[in-house]
């Protein structure tokens, strides 16, 4: 059954006021559509750029009916919205993307074993709540190996590399602290980090944004490079596991899909992300549509825009600790390529303050534009 067209003049209702709803909300605005947020932190990202800003916790029943009184659609900019809360506003507004996928990503486990039944290769992986049944995974995943919480950690948090010489009771009793709901992934000795963007509307029309090859420090993205520098039956073999997730999951909105490259024939999802993504900043300047506009056409019921890439390109994260050399240096940035500022007051050690996108006409001119700029 064909979903209702959501059209310029109606508002979208954004769940999350960080730099992804900014972002989303400004396409949006482009596009002739009015914004509403809710968020509970004051000022933030998406309410500068937004038409109504409701300022209250996401598990606010009360703050959630506010919202949807101004809204024609609702969407959400971030995974750790409350599940909860979006399945009850699913019951009483437009949220095309719904909850369910929302609560399967929300839990490490839930999105594993989610990714399995869509017959998608996922890293093996084992389930713990105690000392002993750490022990017990480690003799079947193998050392060394990851022990992550399967609620709320991002950017390296909540998460333990166990070697040869940890004290198992050490990293279950680290994590514990904080949850005893945990998981026990392989490490993988990958070759490269990967991303594939893929985007799938109300009507089911689904496309891919070029694969992004992405860099990490201290388990933060660095910088992501398209395209990636991956043999063309890799970058084929992730495009397809991004779309059979995508039918899989009934997908409606944005599903960012991060994979392990072993080799030319192998790759495992690490994680997926039912949003846009870091990783598809790029897309902004590179590509004919966006990842932001692609997502607003896509839960509003408007045909999906070509994902072409005009240019070869490279995104760089600006961190907290980057923001003064960047202000400093401002017009080398500027001079070089597109620099966005997300409007978040404090500048934090690993906090995602902006990104600077940078062209070239190939992969290899767009980094060395970029190193000539940036700090190292």
């Amino acid at each position: 059954m064909m979903k209702p067209s959501i059209l310029p003049g109606q508002t979208i209702g954004i769940l999350g006021g960080g730099q992804l709803g900014r972002m989303m909300g400004l396409s949006a605005r482009a596009m002739g559509y009015r914004i509403a947020v809710l968020e509970p932190k004051p000022d933030a990202p998406t309410a500068q750029i937004a038409d109504v800003s409701v300022e209250a916790a996401y598990d606010d029943r009360a703050a959630a009916r506010e919202l949807a009184n101004h809204c024609d659609v609702l969407t959400y900019e971030f995974e750790n919205i409350d599940a909860d809360t979006a399945s009850f506003l699913e019951q009483s507004m437009y949220l095309p993307q719904g909850s369910s996928l929302l609560h399967t990503t929300k839990h490490r486990g839930r999105e594993k074993q989610a990714i399995q039944n869509a017959g998608v290769d996922v890293s093996p992986y084992r389930l713990v709540s105690s000392a002993a049944a750490l022990e017990e995974a480690m003799q079947d995943i193998g050392c060394p190996a990851v022990l992550k919480t399967c609620e709320g950690g991002y950017d390296g948090k909540g998460q333990v590399v166990i070697r040869e010489d940890t004290n198992i009771q050490d990293a279950f009793d680290e994590l514990a602290a904080q949850t005893t709901d945990l998981v026990l992934e392989a490490w993988i000795p990958f070759e490269k980090e990967i991303s594939v963007i893929v985007t799938r509307s109300t009507n089911g029309e689904t496309t891919t944004f070029p694969a992004g090859e992405n860099k990490h420090q201290n388990n933060i993205l660095h910088q992501t490079i398209v395209p990636a520098y991956i043999a063309e039956q890799t970058e084929k073999k992730a495009v397809d596991m991004a779309y059979e997730l995508a039918e899989a999951f009934d997908l409606v909105g944005t599903l960012a899909v991060e994979m392990f490259v072993l080799d030319e024939d192998t790759v495992y999802v690490n994680e997926v992300a039912p949003r846009p993504h870091n990783s598809g900043h790029y897309t902004i300047e590179a590509c004919e549509t966006s990842q932001f506009e692609q997502h607003v056409r896509a839960v509003c019921g408007l045909p999906l825009g070509s994902t072409q890439l005009l240019k070869p390109v490279v995104m760089t994260n600006i961190l907290g600790e980057h923001v003064p050399y960047v202000q400093d240096h401002f017009a080398s940035f500027a001079g070089s390529g597109h620099v966005h500022f997300y409007g978040k007051q404090e500048a934090k050690t690993g906090r995602k303050m902006g990104h600077w996108t940078v062209l070239g006409s190939g992969r290899d001119d767009a980094l060395e534009k970029t190193s000539r700029v940036w700090p190292e």
